[in-house]
């Protein structure tokens, strides 16, 4: 990708696959998107110690991050995200400007009964989320994160060699958010234009 295209990307991407054998991404295979983001941290195992050390790896990427930032995730990577963006310091958080989440597992990681390996307070990101996911785990986790769950694509588009469409839906979803929270808070009276 030539660097006059980064400069006009509205967000640094940062990828959060499964580590594992070479294989396409979900996000390659769905959507024709580039294999990895700006920075890019494979979950390697799930263990209380590698979540961990992936999370203090995230906040790094993050912090450097010269722009808004784009997380990608996939597999247990989703909770993983979910998990550090509740539990992480809000100057890390608010660094994030959405994230899309490919075909999350079952949400029990989730759950802070039994000391679960992602557990964490019940509530909505502080960032939009889109998960794109055909099971009936990708509407529990929208339900779950306060996201929207995105159909997935029946072929693939044709390559782009950009994340610009990646980054087309956040910016399209964000705006849609604060228009309805404008349409709320007027309704209400709270907010004259």
């Amino acid at each position: 990708m030539t660097a006059e295209l980064r400069l006009n990307d509205p967000f640094s991407i940062i990828t959060l696959p499964m580590a594992g054998a070479e294989r396409a991404m979900p996000w390659e295979h769905m959507f024709a998107w580039p294999r990895q983001g700006d920075v890019q941290l494979s979950l390697e195992n799930v263990s209380r110690e590698a979540r961990d050390l992936w999370a203090t790896r995230l906040d790094h990427a993050v912090a450097q991050a010269d722009k808004a930032v784009l997380l990608v995730a996939e597999g247990a990577a989703c909770l993983a995200s979910i998990w550090w963006a509740r539990l992480s310091p809000s100057h890390y958080v608010s660094k994030v400007a959405g994230a899309l989440f490919f075909q999350p597992p079952g949400t029990a990681a989730l759950d802070r009964s039994g000391g679960q390996l992602f557990a964490s307070p019940d509530a909505a990101l502080p960032f939009p989320s889109l998960i794109v996911d055909g099971s009936t785990h990708g509407a529990t986790l929208a339900e779950i994160c306060g996201g929207r769950l995105l159909a997935a694509p029946v072929a693939a588009p044709p390559p782009t060699g950009m994340w610009r469409q990646a980054q087309r839906l956040i910016e399209r979803f964000s705006a849609g958010v604060v228009e309805q929270d404008l349409r709320v808070l007027r309704t209400l009276g709270h907010f004259d234009r």
